[in-house]
């Protein structure tokens, strides 16, 4: 006869066996093999690796060596050398012609792109566009008669937190490893570039990840893996692919362009939403309108706030911003606001951003107009903020630099991006270039400078 106490752990010992067998069994039914699926997805995977000159250091050791000697300095000092390095990165076929998507940092500053196909093939490619500001680049190679399988590209709007993922990539060149996870959250914005709006997951990415299809369970690519942060674990970022099929026609093109508005907005405080008429903080408010931009020809004013834009709703500045580059240029669009307590449509055409900023490649500088952060600093709207400078070009052997603000050329005033470009077609051909300029590491005092070609 077996004692109570034994018989009791008998039973429980039963009960337990029983309950994980049926759990190991429901588990099962709820979590198939991917094998299957990733057989189909792996073909559409490409390795792509890039060789890229790297310019030596001591080139800004001997910045202002080679300011003060000019043409001189190559008799004094020997050319500083220069490096190739190697880098890895993924891509995924979007079109049998050989169009591959990636990252715009995989290809960037690249001399040289071999593309490898699951297959073993290597071909050389070429970029045909890419977009730095959402970085998205596209690629092409030549398949010599080779039919290609091609990725389908899903809808990442409909993905949902919780969702499974699937990433294939290169990650440290171990080629077509896949890892799989769930969408951890949407519209990150992790300071990347203007327009975040990233699917975090936490299935694995690692260098060589990088442009790499993040898929869903249908083997539908849902977003471009692209960042992950350094030192931590299972946080990874990757661009939506609807963000991608918006700028493809473009890249195909080879230019991209962003849309304009031509406003400068604030996020909504509590107290702010209540003064202006609204139940929460959701929305953006209109601080000011550009002159003569597509904003202020549609008649939006100061202190509106927009809460829709084409039928999507605005909840704060990063997500207007990313709206408005996301829309083709000309593009006539409905912008839903509150104005004064009232609801308002406001139909928009937008104008293109590309044209808000300028490049002087002949003089070594790109211009665009003032922010608004450093026109309050600098204490004027007025002028052209300079946002690069070439090393060596004359604009860098006059001493000028990023943040400067160019207010004169040739004696005439510039106060926009218009009065700037009519007197650079008036005086940019000239041998030397007379620029009134606010310098920014001198708290922006205003000097003349000299550029000579």
């Amino acid at each position: 006869m077996i004692p109570k106490f034994k018989k009791t752990v008998f039973c429980i010992f039963l009960a337990v066996f029983w309950t994980t067998l049926g759990f190991s069994q429901k588990t099962n039914s709820v979590l198939p093999s991917l094998a299957d699926l990733v057989d189909q997805l792996k073909p559409v995977v490409v390795n792509i690796s890039t060789t890229k000159v790297v310019r030596s250091p001591l080139e800004d050791f001997f910045k202002d060596f080679r300011r003060f000697f000019g043409d001189e300095f190559e008799r004094f000092f020997p050319p500083t050398p220069q490096f190739r390095t190697r880098s890895l990165g993924s891509g995924f076929i979007v079109d049998k012609e050989g169009y591959i998507l990636t990252n715009n940092h995989v290809i960037e500053g690249a001399e040289d792109i071999k593309i490898k196909l699951y297959n073993g093939r290597t071909f050389d490619a070429k970029v045909v566009g890419r977009d730095p500001k959402s970085d998205i680049a596209l690629l092409k190679i030549n398949p010599k008669g080779e039919t290609l399988p091609v990725a389908k590209l899903g809808d990442s709007d409909k993905l949902k937190v919780g969702d499974w993922v699937i990433a294939i990539g290169n990650p440290f060149g171990l080629e077509h490893t896949v890892t799989a996870g769930i969408v951890s959250a949407k519209g990150r914005v992790i300071g990347m570039g203007p327009y975040d709006d990233f699917i975090q997951t936490d299935a694995s990415i690692n260098p060589g990840n990088s442009g790499g299809p993040l898929f869903n369970l249908q083997g539908e690519v849902v977003g471009i893996n692209t960042a992950i942060v350094a030192g931590g674990q299972g946080i990874g970022f990757a661009i939506p692919i609807n963000m991608a099929k918006n700028l493809l026609p473009q890249l195909k093109k080879g230019k991209v362009t962003h849309g304009f508005l031509g406003v400068y907005i604030q996020d909504l405080t509590p107290e702010l939403a209540k003064r202006f008429g609204l139940k929460e903080p959701k929305g953006v408010l209109i601080s000011d309108i550009m002159p003569n931009s597509p904003a202020a020809k549609a008649g939006l004013k100061k202190g509106d706030v927009i809460i829709r834009f084409n039928d999507k709703e605005v909840s704060d500045s990063w997500t207007l911003r990313r709206l408005v580059a996301s829309t083709p240029p000309r593009e006539r669009v409905k912008i839903e606001i509150m104005r004064q307590g009232k609801n308002y449509t406001i139909w928009v055409t937008l104008g293109e951003y590309e044209k808000q900023a300028m490049s002087m490649e002949q003089w070594g500088f790109k211009v665009q107009k003032i922010p608004p952060e450093v026109s309050k600093a600098a204490g004027t709207n007025e002028g052209v903020m300079i946002t690069e400078v070439i090393t060596n070009s004359p604009a860098d052997r006059a001493g000028l630099n990023a943040g400067d603000i160019i207010v004169e050329i040739e004696h005439e005033e510039v106060n926009d991006l218009n009065d700037f470009e009519r007197l650079m077609e008036k005086y940019g051909n000239d041998t030397t270039l007379l620029l009134g300029v606010k310098i920014q590491r001198e708290g922006y005092r205003t000097v003349y400078v000299l550029l000579e070609r």
